[in-house]
């Protein structure tokens, strides 16, 4: 599931309740969150992104958040 800046328009509060719901929902879904939000990013197992660190030239980046210690992912 694909979800684009849906948790844009949310309030604080709201973007919590959305994120808790997602992850319920993934023990059966798997799902792609496109966003800005940093709360989502902090919630999410593999983080994608577009950097450019020299004019005109795009790099991926990627980091997976599974296996690292708790009060590493958490902060």
């Amino acid at each position: 599931c694909v979800l684009d800046e849906v948790d844009a328009p949310l309030d604080e509060s709201n973007v919590l309740r959305f994120l808790d719901l997602v992850e319920e929902l993934s023990m059966d879904t798997q799902f792609v969150l496109i966003t800005h939000e940093r709360r989502s990013m902090e919630r999410g197992q593999v983080l994608y992104g577009v950097t450019m660190q020299e004019p005109g030239c795009s790099k991926l980046v990627s980091v997976r958040f599974d296996g690292l210690p708790a009060e590493v992912s958490a902060a």
